[in-house]
């Protein structure tokens, strides 16, 4: 994952955790805009979160920053 994309993800899913709680879900789709202005991107995303770590389509945010290395624990 490309350090940019993974630091987008750490960034939606702390500001998720911070609005909703710690049992909050989140979608690959959370870090992108509506509009897919960037498709590699979005595939490098979907590949990462489908292919790599075969997660459902909804999963913790606390969970997706454990993958991505920012948390110890979940």
């Amino acid at each position: 994952m490309r350090a940019s994309l993974r630091e987008k993800v750490i960034q939606v899913c702390e500001k998720k955790i911070a609005q909703k709680g710690e049992t909050v879900g989140v979608s690959f789709y959370a870090f992108f805009a509506n509009k897919n202005d960037d498709p590699a991107l979005l595939m490098e995303a979907a590949t990462w979160w489908i292919q790599t770590h075969k997660l459902d389509h909804f999963e913790k945010a606390k969970k997706i920053l454990t993958l991505v290395g920012e948390r110890e624990q979940l």
